[in-house]
């Protein structure tokens, strides 16, 4: 199954090819990417929220929002008591957006297809939503973000159907045979977007990294 065709910001960041192009994309669509969200009733963010809830408490602490965006994960979490919130990002322009709902204590600005400059084993949990997805980040964004995960710990992330098919679940079996997490749960297919037409499925899971 391939990307549906999109119009406006959305078509433009499936079409990039660069890692530069989707920085600046997101850059310019900062300004009203929260309105477009919710007028479009965008349904990753709460689905995390609701998983990293299920399994880790509100009082653990700190966690990572890895593709923080404008910061809509971190404003839900803060609202159920999740506090000492790092959020990284490719695009300086969403970061902006972010840091303005006063929720996170550090902003990063990374790629997650490369190493991440911060302390292994930094986060009890870490959740992204949305990044795993086409011409985004694969494989490589996972075992980078492994490396910042406590063991113990758990990461909730998105992934679009095709991603998850082609290379993440086969990362993710490889990880489980050599014992580096436990798969725990696994959502059903859902359109992450419900009012864009043409919208692929994507899902969300849980890993414990052991």
């Amino acid at each position: 199954m391939t990307q549906g065709k999109h119009s406006g910001s959305l078509g433009d960041v499936y079409a990039a090819s660069t890692a530069t192009e989707i920085a600046e994309i997101y850059d310019r669509w900062s300004d009203t990417y929260d309105d477009y969200m919710e007028q479009s009733g965008y349904r990753h963010p709460a689905i995390c929220v609701a998983l990293l809830a299920r399994h880790v408490p509100a009082g653990a602490l700190p966690v990572l929002d890895a593709g923080a965006g404008t910061g809509l994960i971190g404003g839900l979490m803060n609202s159920i008591g999740y506090q000492h919130i790092d959020g990284l990002d490719i695009s300086t322009g969403m970061l902006e957006r972010a840091r303005e709902k006063g929720v996170y204590r550090e902003l990063h600005v990374a790629d997650l297809t490369r190493p991440l400059d911060l302390p292994d084993g930094s986060y009890r949990a870490i959740i992204s939503s949305g990044v795993f997805t086409t011409g985004h980040v694969g494989s490589e964004g996972l075992h980078n973000l492994l490396g910042l995960c406590q063991t113990g710990g758990h990461i909730v992330m998105t992934v679009k159907a095709p991603v998850w098919n082609d290379d993440v679940k086969h990362a993710v079996a490889k990880l489980e045979s050599n014992g580096t997490v436990r798969l725990l749960e696994q959502t059903d297919p859902y359109v992450s977007i419900a009012g864009e037409a043409g919208m692929v499925p994507g899902l969300a899971i849980v890993l414990e990294r052991l």
